[in-house]
């Protein structure tokens, strides 16, 4: 079925997201819409985070999406669910920090959680941390390194995750990036804390993605698929969210 794939986020971070999946489905259409206008999601309350991302989901339905990526921890953790029982004939696929493959992969190993204020004290962060944990975790709230990710300053954003990191150096042996923005700092994170092992929850999208559409036969029959990305709030975020596609 070649209607869209869509995808949902506070801006451009979601891209790392579509990336992956668009590795793994490269023939089908995708929609993104990135919501900087409200960006961040993280220091929100959840009736107002829950408003906005609706109106994100509603305006992919008017697109005719299949299915929906929530392609920001912060709103899978604090929204999700409750859009799931206001919207039982979609389906939807969301983000959370890789807790339960730091768990699964690295039990023995001290690892180090970067999220947003909201992600960290939602109720779904709350029952990973308690059902997954490992030998020694740190969890950690970066309210300022999405944002500056967003505006694109990479002297504001290094000099913030030296601030972040340099306490845990030596210290931990995983970092687990529970926030889509992160994923384009990966190369400055190795820079500050060296031989470390980052952990992302974008494959694992992209596999459930791939999943749901075959179960429900709905992968397109398209030789080769396209992308439509939508910025609200400039032209100039709409041309650096295609840059980061590349």
């Amino acid at each position: 079925m070649n209607q869209p794939i869509g995808f949902l986020d506070s801006g451009l971070g979601g891209i790392s997201v579509l990336k992956e999946v668009r590795k793994l489905l490269p023939n089908e259409d995708y929609f993104y819409y990135g919501d900087s206008f409200h960006h961040p999601y993280g220091e929100k309350a959840k009736k107002e985070l829950y408003d906005i991302v609706n109106d994100g989901v509603k305006y992919l339905l008017s697109k005719n999406c299949k299915l929906i990526v929530i392609a920001c921890n912060t709103a899978t953790t604090m929204v999700l669910a409750e859009l799931r029982k206001n919207y039982t004939d979609v389906l939807f696929v969301g983000t959370e920090p890789a807790i339960k493959v730091a768990h699964d992969f690295y039990p023995d190993k001290r690892v180090l959680v970067l999220a947003t204020k909201g992600t960290i004290e939602s109720e779904r962060f709350h029952f990973l941390q308690e059902n997954y944990p490992v030998k020694e975790a740190y969890f950690v709230a970066c309210p300022k390194l999405a944002p500056l990710i967003e505006e694109g300053d990479s002297s504001k954003f290094d000099t913030y995750l030296k601030e972040i990191l340099l306490p845990y150096k030596g210290k931990v042996d995983v970092i687990v990036l529970g926030c889509t923005h992160y994923v384009f700092v990966k190369d400055d994170i190795k820079k500050i804390m060296g031989d470390i092992i980052l952990l992302d929850g974008n494959l694992g999208i992209a596999k459930r993605v791939k999943s749901l559409l075959k179960d429900k036969k709905l992968l397109s029959s398209n030789r080769e698929g396209s992308v439509e990305i939508i910025n609200n709030l400039s032209e100039d975020m709409q041309r650096r969210s295609y840059q980061l596609l590349k």
